[in-house]
């Protein structure tokens, strides 16, 4: 299904009489005899518009490849559910109609960032979505310590710890009981994992605060996850550091499209066409 919608979009490009550009693993998979870069990073450089074909997943990775690129990134749903992936393989060629004629806003989504020592030495990863400090293999509560610009909010028992992006509200957050957040407020949402205090909940912080997590468990083994794809293992009394990046990527929204709207479609709310 991915490499028929890839194959559609290069003769649509080429029909437009604009020039279409892939990474070397798209040219394989769809068969297509194109100029290449060598990279998501490498066609964010030299392309004007990113088209990422796939599901969420494969957004959140290209997002963290091109972190900081100023080039728009439109994704084409071709897999599960799909709220970043906004537009439906079936109505390509009507996107793409839109984009040539500028009906479509950019949308500037701020990353994360997190700083922390791990059992690999110091890292610092970047998320689109979330960063989510979870409890290894065993079945036991992990127990971390949250402060907010310095000050403590609590110390969680808990499976774990979702901090997410607004655009990671609908996702990973949303499951474990946390708000729906627009993707224009400028917050982060804190969410316990199945917490042992029952009267724990979601706090919202504002997205310039510094949120540290600091690992209390000494011996259980606690993971730190970026957009559910990156995992790094964290030292027991470590302190994991989150802010805002000073990084952005931009999403392409097209013309007559809402946060609402796709809320209401993918969750089938009231209001629903579908």
């Amino acid at each position: 299904m991915c490499h028929v919608a890839v194959q559609r979009a290069a003769d649509l490009i080429r029909e437009s009489g604009r020039a279409a550009l892939t990474d070397p693993a798209t040219a394989r998979m769809a068969r297509l005899d194109l100029p290449q870069s060598t990279d998501s990073a490498g066609l964010a450089r030299d392309a004007d518009l990113l088209l990422v074909f796939g599901g969420d997943g494969t957004m959140l990775r290209v997002a963290r490849e091109v972190a900081g690129s100023r080039t728009p990134i439109l994704g084409i749903n071709v897999g599960g559910l799909g709220f970043l992936t906004a537009v439906p393989s079936d109505l390509l060629p009507k996107a793409l109609e839109f984009v040539w004629t500028g009906q479509y806003d950019l949308e500037p989504c701020p990353l994360l960032t997190a700083s922390c020592e791990t059992t690999n030495g110091p890292v610092e990863q970047v998320a689109l979505n979330d960063f989510v400090l979870g409890r290894g293999a065993p079945s036991r509560m992990i127990e971390l310590e949250v402060s907010v610009d310095g000050q403590v909010l609590t110390c969680y028992r808990c499976d774990g710890l979702i901090v997410s992006s607004p655009r990671g509200s609908t996702a990973y957050s949303l499951s474990a009981g946390g708000a729906v957040v627009c993707p224009d407020a400028a917050v982060f949402a804190l969410t316990p994992i199945c917490p042992h205090t029952l009267s724990n909940r979601s706090v919202i912080v504002n997205l310039a605060s510094t949120v540290q997590v600091k690992v209390m468990s000494q011996k259980l083994e606690t993971i730190l996850t970026a957009d559910g794809q990156v995992q790094s293992i964290l030292v027991a009394g470590g302190v994991v550091t989150i802010r805002r990046s000073r990084r952005k990527v931009y999403l392409v929204q097209l013309a007559g499209s809402s946060f609402f709207a796709t809320l209401r479609q993918k969750l089938s709310w009231s209001g629903s066409n579908v």
